[in-house]
């Protein structure tokens, strides 16, 4: 586990992966707390910008590594 963390991109995958943990758990704790707070468009807005968000970082990462991998 540490070897993947000692490079940047094994770093930006973690936070990646930390952010949707997160991201879920809001939704859980939301989920349970009051579960007719949110609708289903507001929902649905929420998950498809967070995915797009999530896209757009995991694209970044894969050009960071393919810059590393042109340098060589």
């Amino acid at each position: 586990m540490r070897t993947r963390l000692e490079s940047d991109t094994g770093f930006y995958v973690a936070v990646g992966l930390f952010t949707i943990l997160v991201f879920l758990g809001g939704l859980v704790v939301l989920a349970v707390s009051d579960p007719s707070g949110i609708g289903a468009a507001e929902l649905g807005g929420l998950v498809v910008g967070f995915s797009l968000f999530m896209i757009v970082f995991f694209a970044s990462v894969a050009v960071h590594r393919l810059e590393d991998r042109d340098e060589r």
